[in-house]
């Protein structure tokens, strides 16, 4: 019987929060899997070079590192501090082997109302972090969040808005994330995924459903591939048609999968992945 191909897959290691990284290399051994998306806090708290050689000794390629970003503080000792973790986040992303750091780019600083401002200083930090991530090897990948987020998180909401801040800059220094969870509603997304494309600016693709009602606090709402609202073989159309070709990350939020075991979890995703996002 031939394997599924998984070739294309990779489990984001929010979706299977619950497991430790030997826990995560050991399940993803045992489902085939052979591409991670890491996260920040987990990778220092078991320490960036063992994490780098776990991930080396098991055969796992690490897709992107996730997050850097934050950049819209107004005071110049928290702009500075922003600045200076992005520059380690870089540093981390090449010591894990991954030519990726996703953005999460900022919402409004306390007191201030001005969405523009706080863009521009988005643009301004990116000009800045852009030519130290290339000297890594290193790509910056802007993820815009879903509105909801504008305020506290991202002020970054559309593609649109993505790549008007990453087109800045060279397309090897800075793109996009393109995550359905966030651009579904978004009828002009098609068109910017497009333009991404032409421009080599996808970074990276993730996948998430939309389920509602969304859960108090709205963050870890992000539904199981195939349980909500959106149409992911034709999002995946999208992206392919645009000329990507890399990892598609799944990456979920949501309390209900975390209490369950997260190898089953990771089962769970690996099926879901091959019979509900198209071929």
């Amino acid at each position: 019987m031939t394997p599924p191909d998984l070739s294309r897959f990779s489990i984001n290691q929010m979706t299977v929060k619950q497991l430790s990284l030997p826990e995560l290399v050991s399940a993803c051994g045992e489902s085939g899997v052979t591409q991670v998306g890491l996260w920040r806090e987990p990778v220092q708290e078991y320490g960036v070079t063992e994490t780098a050689k776990l991930i080396r000794e098991a055969g796992l390629t690490v897709t992107t590192l996730c997050r850097g970003g934050f950049f819209t503080a107004i005071d110049p000792e928290a702009r500075a501090a922003a600045l200076a973790d992005n520059r380690r986040a870089i540093e981390e992303a090449a010591t894990l082997g991954t030519d990726t750091l996703v953005l999460v780019s900022g919402g409004l600083p306390p007191g201030s109302k001005d969405l523009r401002a706080a863009r521009e200083r988005i643009a301004d930090a990116l000009a800045e972090l852009g030519p130290y991530a290339e000297q890594h090897g290193v790509r910056l990948a802007i993820e815009p969040l879903h509105p909801m987020y504008a305020s506290d998180r991202c002020v970054v909401s559309t593609l649109a808005q993505a790549l008007d801040l990453a087109e800045r800059s060279p397309a090897h220094q800075v793109g996009v994330t393109v995550d359905t969870y966030h651009i579904w509603w978004d009828d002009q997304a098609p068109a910017q995924i497009a333009r991404a494309g032409a421009g080599g600016r996808i970074h990276t693709f993730q996948l998430a459903d939309w389920v509602t009602p969304l859960p108090e606090g709205v963050l870890n709402g992000r539904g199981q591939i195939g349980d909500g609202a959106i149409d992911m073989p034709e999002w995946r159309g999208y992206v392919e048609a645009a000329g990507y070709s890399g990892p598609i990350e799944v990456e979920l939020f949501n309390d209900e999968l975390w209490a369950r075991d997260g190898r089953e979890v990771l089962a769970e995703t690996v099926e879901r992945f091959l019979t509900r996002t198209g071929k």
